[in-house]
């Protein structure tokens, strides 16, 4: 006597094609379902609206958005990475005539920083031997012409006075854009700049560690900087209010 099963008897045939039709069509509806949520969320997103210029005028350094970098060989071993803690830089702008741009950065000497460094390695920085801060506490870069080599980029040439010594030097700079203000936030004018340049400390007459000639062992010759600066202007024209 046959024995009867309850479980149902297997789909063979057109029936598993069936299972692997219905899989694919729900595999391709999410992917459509994707496709579509990036494209509305994509074409629903808020425009930016577009950044007036900034005024002309004259512009003073935002000191909590200013750095001033240097660098040097360290014996070979390594570029030595320091920095001036303490400076100002006053500006005056035109941004549709960038090569107007006149500029000069006062740095306070004294502000060499060596993060972690012995006292003794910055009591020689700061002493006779290298900067002699006390003698020339100042560090001063004037521009005298500004030469666009791009839209925003330009060489910036000038003089720099350092250690009693006033040397003509160059910087290449890029003009980073700026804002007339923004209202409740940020009340004057704002622009930004990135700066680099390199010189001889040896022709400033500091020549205390620079290596031999064909040897690394000492402080380079060669200093790196670089400088990142913020500007604020002329404060944000209020429209006048409205007459009845």
């Amino acid at each position: 006597m046959p024995i009867q099963s309850n479980t149902p008897p297997v789909q063979r045939g057109t029936g598993g094609k069936r299972i692997h039709l219905a899989a694919a069509l729900v595999v391709a509806t999410l992917g459509l379902q994707s496709e579509f949520s990036l494209a509305t969320e994509s074409a629903g997103a808020p425009a930016m609206a577009p950044v007036a210029a900034p005024p002309v005028g004259t512009y003073k350094l935002d000191k909590s958005h200013a750095s001033l970098v240097l660098r040097a060989s360290h014996m070979g071993f390594s570029t030595y990475t320091t920095r001036f803690s303490r400076f100002d830089s006053d500006l005056t702008f035109d941004p549709k005539n960038l090569s107007a741009a006149k500029v000069t950065t006062t740095i306070d000497a004294a502000s060499f920083e060596m993060d972690a460094a012995p006292q003794m390695c910055l009591d020689i920085m700061k002493g006779p031997q290298m900067l002699d801060t006390a003698k020339y506490p100042q560090i001063v870069f004037k521009s005298e012409s500004v030469r666009m080599t791009g839209a925003k980029s330009m060489e910036i040439s000038g003089t720099l006075t350092l250690h009693g010594t006033t040397r003509p030097m160059v910087l290449t700079a890029t003009y980073n854009g700026g804002y007339p203000g923004m209202p409740n936030m940020d009340p004057q004018a704002r622009i930004g700049f990135s700066a680099h340049g390199s010189f001889k400390r040896s022709d400033f007459g500091i020549t205390f560690g620079v290596p031999a000639p064909g040897t690394t062992m000492g402080v380079g010759d060669l200093i790196d900087f670089s400088i990142e600066a913020e500007f604020t202007g002329p404060p944000l024209a209020v429209a006048p209010e409205a007459t009845h």
